[in-house]
């Protein structure tokens, strides 16, 4: 698959990013993470993110990450496309990335790098980099360090042909419409904060009707009707999702700092595909917690 094929691909439709599997004891759960992914590949998803934030990337080994995506690529050969998560320091992000493109996947998920603050030339120069150390698609993800501006996007566009698509998780609307009226269709554009559902209205009325979507993991169904319902319009649809299932989940989801990923595994659990607990620094839900979480999912009905 060619990076302008990927594009295409990631223009429309509903994207995810699937937990990563741990045993009880915190290593790498490769039977577990085949079935979850079987389960989620037929409900229409139009790409997966595997490793990625929600993927807890940050706590990954590289042995471990060559196992995820090479299980990832393999199950999903034949159903969905497969996107890497990479990042970290640039050589590091490197490494990862020609390790992704060799096992097989379709694309990079480009994550911000980590801890140390730079200037804007400074982080375009490291996605240049990890851009032309590989030959398929990559998305950049502007979200924490990583706050390209349009001109530097423009200037990246022009020097890397392979990178594809824009992923916000900044919510910073000013800069997303002069990102977006700059570079028009250049990218895909991608909604990318948490819990996007929250924002899918107000994106997709900004020129970004496409994003990814953590609640996949556990209700897709019901991921994929608010999906359907935001793309025609359904205003009363959307709303009555929001008010019986989003705004509550976001009440639990914000009572912890990382609960954004512990959450979804908590999800996870309570539908009977178990990924096993979160790798610190994260925390697992509390029990009282979980059970209302249980009692959202519930009233979602069968997926």
């Amino acid at each position: 698959m060619n990076p302008q094929e990927l594009k295409s691909i990631l223009s429309s439709g509903l994207l995810s990013f699937p937990v990563t599997d741990f045993t009880a004891n915190g290593d790498f759960n490769r039977d577990s993470y085949i079935k979850r992914l079987e389960w989620l590949a037929p409900y229409g998803a139009s790409a997966l993110f595997a490793a990625g934030g929600t993927g807890e990337f940050f706590s990954l080994a590289a042995s471990e990450y060559s196992q995820v995506i090479k299980t990832a690529v393999d199950t999903c050969a034949t159903s969905v496309p497969i996107l890497a998560g990479v990042g970290g320091a640039t050589r590091q992000a490197i490494e990862y990335a020609q390790e992704a493109e060799r096992l097989g996947a379709k694309g990079l998920l480009l994550l911000p790098h980590y801890l140390t603050e730079a200037s804007q030339d400074g982080v375009a120069a490291h996605v240049e980099a990890v851009c032309k150390s590989v030959k398929i698609g990559v998305v950049v993800y502007n979200r924490n360090v990583c706050r390209l501006n349009a001109v530097q996007l423009e200037q990246l566009a022009e020097r890397c042909p392979n990178l594809i698509g824009y992923k916000d998780g900044l919510g910073d609307i000013e800069l997303m419409v002069s990102i977006r009226r700059r570079l028009g269709d250049r990218f895909s554009y991608l909604g990318g904060l948490p819990t996007a559902e929250v924002y899918a209205a107000a994106y997709k009325a900004l020129g970004v009707p496409v994003y990814s979507s953590a609640v996949f993991n556990f209700i897709p169904k019901t991921a994929m009707d608010f999906y359907h319902a935001i793309a025609r319009d359904d205003h009363d649809t959307v709303g009555k999702i929001i008010d019986d299932f989003f705004l509550p989940y976001l009440d639990i989801r914000n009572r912890k700092a990382g609960y954004a990923v512990s959450i979804v595994k908590a999800g996870a659990k309570i539908v009977g595909y178990d990924a096993g607990p979160v790798r610190t620094p994260l925390t697992d839900l509390l029990p009282e917690e979980y059970e209302a979480l249980a009692a959202l999912i519930d009233k979602q009905g069968k997926q």
